[in-house]
C-alpha cells in the first residue's frame, strides 16, 4: 500500500478544458491523487505539479488545448517552485507521440487510457521513488455542488465521418452497474442532489455486456435500479448523450414512470435529411426523426428536449440546410447546440469532395443559432408563472448584493442556464419551491415560494 503521511507529499493545481466526461475524468485522477497523499491548490504558479486536462473533439480545440498550456507554461515559470506540467486526456491520445517535440514544456503525457496510473506519473514527474500498487484503489470521488456528472460508460463505436471520438477514447465499453451505483451512493453521501448520467452513447449501456454478467443490462434497466438505489433521497437523475435508435420503448417507459429520473432528453441529431445522415455514417431520416420526437412529448408529460445540429457537412447543399431549419422549428426543440463542420484530421468526412466553404459555414451556423435562440428563449420564457423545484447551486455576488443561482428540472447543469432567486437563506443543495417571474434569454427569475 501507499504510505501517506499527515505531512502532504506536494501540490497540484488542477485545469480541466472541454467536456463533462474530462471533469468526470479529472475528478477522478484528484481523488487516487489526494488518497495518495497529494494536496490541491488553485494557484498554478505555487504548485508542484500543474495538471491540465485538455480536449481534442474539435480542431479548435485542440487549438485551444495547446494555446492554454503554452499559456501555463508562462506562468509557473514566473514562480519558484520549477512547478511540473502533465498533460492529460485527449489531447495526448490523439497526438501523443508527436508531442513531446512541440511542448518540451510539458514533463510528461497521459492519455485518457492511462489516467488511472496518475500517481505514478506524478511521483516520476517529482523525482519521488515509492512503490505505487498495480491495483487501482477505490478512492471517493471529491466534488464540491449540488451536481455531480456520474459517467456510464466511455468510448464509442459509431464511427460518425466527422468525429474523432472513437480514435481518442477507443471502442465503447460500459462501466459495471455495481461501481456506478457505488460512485452514486458516495457522491449522495457527500450532498450531491443531481446526477447527470453521460457517455458517448448512453443508450447502449449494457450491450457490450458479457451473457454472464449480473444486475442491469440496459439502460432501462440501470435507470430503474439506480432510482430503486437512491429512493426517498430527493436526488434526481438526468441522461445526457442519446443517440435516436437508444430510444427503446422500454427506456421511454422507465423515464416516464420511474419519478426519480427527469422527463429531460438529449438527443443530438446532428441533421435531418437521410442523404446527410447517410453521409455521417449515421442512420435515420427526416420522418423517422419527427415521429420519435412526437411520439417522446405524447407519451412522456412535460417532456424537454435537447439536441444538436452540425451544419455546413460536405455536399451539404442550401436545400438540405433550409430543411433542417424548417425541421427544427417544426419539432420545436426547448434548447439547441448548434455546430460548424470541422473538417478534423483523421476522419473520413475530412477526405470527402464537396467541402462547403468557410463563409457558407458561417452564415449558415449563424441562421441555425438565430433559430435555436429563438426557440430556446420562447421555451424559457413558457416557464414564467409556474411552479417548480430548483436546485440551489451557488452563491454570487452582484451590484445589488447576494444573489442565490439554482437550476430547475428542465435546466441541465452547465448548458440550459439558470434561476435567479430572489432569496438569501437557503443553502447550496437545497430543493425549493420556486415561482417563475420573469425570463430573459435562457435565464429564468425566481420567488422561493418554500
Amino acid at each position: 500500500m501507499i504510505d501517506t503521511t499527515a505531512e502532504p507529499l506536494g501540490s497540484i493545481c488542477y485545469i480541466t478544458l472541454g467536456c463533462a466526461k474530462n471533469e468526470v475524468d479529472t475528478d477522478r485522477m484528484r481523488s487516487l491523487l489526494s488518497a495518495a497523499g497529494y494536496a490541491e491548490t488553485d494557484d498554478a504558479s505555487a504548485a508542484d505539479v500543474a495538471l491540465i486536462n485538455t480536449c481534442s473533439f474539435l480542431a479548435s480545440a485542440t487549438e485551444e488545448s495547446i494555446e492554454a498550456t503554452l499559456e501555463l507554461a508562462d506562468e509557473v515559470s514566473e514562480g519558484v517552485r520549477g512547478t511540473k506540467i502533465v498533460m492529460c486526456g485527449c489531447v495526448p491520445s490523439r497526438y501523443g507521440d508527436e508531442l513531446p517535440a512541440e511542448l518540451p514544456e510539458v514533463s510528461a503525457f497521459v492519455r485518457t487510457d492511462e489516467e488511472d496510473a496518475i500517481v505514478g506519473v506524478v511521483d516520476r514527474v517529482l523525482g519521488r521513488e515509492r512503490a505505487v500498487p498495480a491495483f487501482v484503489p477505490e478512492v471517493k470521488r471529491t466534488v464540491e455542488g449540488a451536481v455531480a456528472y456520474l459517467k456510464i460508460s466511455d468510448g464509442c463505436n459509431r464511427f460518425c465521418s466527422f468525429c474523432a471520438i472513437p480514435y481518442i477514447r477507443g471502442r465503447y465499453h460500459s462501466r459495471p452497474y455495481r461501481e456506478i451505483v457505488a460512485e452514486a451512493l458516495d457522491l449522495v453521501d457527500a450532498g450531491v442532489r443531481e446526477l447527470v448520467l453521460i457517455g458517448q452513447d448512453t443508450g447502449i449501456w449494457g450491450e457490450d455486456f458479457a451473457e454472464d454478467v449480473a444486475g442491469p443490462r440496459n439502460l432501462a434497466g440501470l435507470l430503474r435500479a439506480l432510482a430503486a438505489e437512491l429512493r426517498g433521497r430527493g436526488v434526481w437523475i438526468r441522461v445526457l448523450y442519446l443517440q435516436p435508435e437508444g430510444m427503446t420503448d422500454d427506456l421511454v417507459s422507465a423515464i416516464r414512470d420511474t419519478p426519480e429520473v427527469l422527463p429531460y432528453i438529449d438527443i443530438p441529431i446532428q441533421h435531418c435529411s437521410a442523404r446527410v445522415l447517410k453521409a455521417m455514417n449515421r442512420t435515420g431520416s427526416e420522418e423517422e426523426l419527427e415521429a420519435l420526437f412526437a411520439r417522446l412529448r405524447n407519451e412522456i408529460p412535460g417532456m424537454v428536449i435537447r439536441s444538436t445540429a452540425l451544419v455546413g457537412f460536405p455536399t451539404e447543399t442550401d436545400e438540405e440546410f433550409e430543411r433542417l431549419l424548417a425541421f427544427m422549428d417544426r419539432v420545436g426543440f426547448d434548447y439547441t447546440s448548434v455546430f460548424s463542420y470541422s473538417q478534423e484530421e483523421g476522419t473520413r468526412a475530412a477526405r470527402m469532395e464537396g467541402q462547403v466553404d468557410e463563409e457558407t459555414k458561417i452564415e449558415r451556423a449563424q441562421a441555425a443559432q438565430d433559430l435555436a435562440e429563438a426557440l430556446g428563449f420562447a421555451a424559457t420564457a413558457a416557464h414564467v408563472g409556474e411552479r417548480a423545484p430548483v436546485i440551489v447551486d451557488g452563491i454570487e455576488e452582484t451590484e445589488d448584493g447576494v444573489e442565490l443561482i439554482g437550476h430547475a428540472w428542465f435546466q441541465a447543469p452547465d448548458s440550459d442556464g439558470a434561476v435567479h432567486l430572489d432569496a438569501t437563506e437557503a443553502a447550496v443543495g437545497d430543493i425549493v419551491e420556486v415561482e417563475f417571474t420573469d425570463s430573459f434569454c435562457y435565464e429564468l427569475v425566481g420567488h422561493v415560494v418554500r
